[in-house]
């Protein structure tokens, strides 16, 4: 299992000189040489690139519903925005990835988005695409331990665990009445940078409840390293429920479980009705389509949503003026990657329950119609 660093995150507001000018080497037209710091333009010469040029999109897989739009609306929004779109997806295996970026860059792409599998596992081929003089921006994960990245989009990844976790407490406070509450925590991906970060957001907010006692993990799993699911895997996640339950339960009621997505909620509350279980509080991310029509049941309590559509289109307003030879948007924040500090473009994201989804889904015709009455 991948062993987890520390990033260090700084708002531009706060950040001082150092971050201050880590941005404007990422923004500005500036050279670029293999000691930058992940800014610079796109041939060395400071100007832009065609009004059609090919914009690679490397997606690391298309298995969960965020992902499928994603891959759906880079396509759209590129051939809209005049570009000529080459988006692919790599089934969750680095080397195809890999690959992926290395023939995006012998086809000419000027721009390359990357959604990465493993962040910490593409410096060569970002290397490569870096002198050939190719922007990359990383989409939804930072990419890690390289220079050769000018921003990453993305929903803040430790305010998406701090959501989940208060969501969390808000369901069993609703649902269950007064504590304490029998608890267990779930984690994603070792591999994903976000992972972490989401349990951490969600412990900084769950940790003080576990302290005074109103919450109780009885497993005692309450490390990242234990929590985490390998590759995001709903059938790995069940099966540890299954273990857990059976373990720590045979004589207790379970009340919550802190889910990092919606896939693996689902998988839990499978798990805890097949236990004999009730339905017990559970909240996810990613706001899938089964997981909306189960909140809207009232099984799943909530989720985190993360608009594919305004991830996609501050990519494409950042491609857009890059294009141009422009200044992209100023970037909320700085995080380090073990190398250089990267702009963070950071969305805010958005906790859904039954009793706000059709304010949040009011723009979302299709996510809408799975809302009754």
């Amino acid at each position: 299992m991948k062993t987890t660093k520390t990033v260090t995150r700084r708002t531009l507001a706060l950040g001082g000189v150092a971050a201050t000018t880590s941005l404007l080497l990422a923004a500005c037209g500036g050279g670029r040489t293999a000691e930058g710091t992940g800014g610079g333009d796109d041939a060395g010469d400071g100007g832009g690139f065609d009004a059609d040029a090919t914009v690679g999109v490397s997606l690391p897989w298309l298995g969960t519903q965020n992902w499928a739009e994603a891959q759906d609306l880079f396509t759209a929004q590129l051939k809209e925005a005049g570009f000529t779109a080459l988006v692919q997806a790599a089934d969750n295996k680095v080397p195809q990835q890999q690959q992926q970026i290395e023939a995006m860059v012998q086809q000419g792409a000027k721009a390359i988005v990357v959604g990465p599998i493993d962040g910490t596992q593409l410096g060569s081929a970002l290397k490569a695409a870096k002198d050939a003089g190719v922007r990359i921006i990383g989409y939804d994960r930072l990419i890690e331990n390289t220079d050769a990245v000018d921003a990453v989009v993305q929903f803040g990844s430790i305010r998406t665990g701090e959501l989940q976790g208060q969501s969390l407490l808000d369901g069993l406070a609703e649902r269950k009445g007064e504590g304490p509450y029998n608890i267990e925590l779930f984690g994603g991906g070792p591999a994903d940078p976000n992972a972490p970060n989401f349990f951490t957001g969600a412990m900084s907010v769950l940790q003080p409840k576990i302290d005074d006692g109103t919450v109780v993990v009885v497993s005692g799993q309450v490390d990242f390293q234990q929590a985490a699911t390998q590759d995001w895997d709903n059938g790995k996640a069940q099966s540890r429920m299954d273990s857990i339950l059976a373990a720590n339960y045979s004589d207790k009621q379970i009340d919550g479980v802190l889910s990092p997505n919606d896939g693996i909620a689902r998988a839990i509350i499978t798990s805890c009705t097949a236990a004999g279980q009730d339905v017990p509080v559970v909240d996810g991310l990613d706001a899938e389509t089964e997981s909306i029509t189960s909140i809207w049941k009232g099984d799943q309590y909530s989720t985190v949503h993360k608009p594919t559509k305004d991830l996609v289109a501050k990519t494409i307003e950042i491609i857009s003026a890059y294009q141009k030879g422009e200044e992209p948007p100023a970037a909320d924040e700085t995080e380090n990657n073990g190398t250089i500090d990267v702009p963070i473009y950071a969305l805010d994201p958005v906790v859904v329950t039954k009793e706000n989804a059709k304010e949040v889904f009011a723009d979302d015709p299709d996510r809408l119609a799975l809302l009754d009455g």
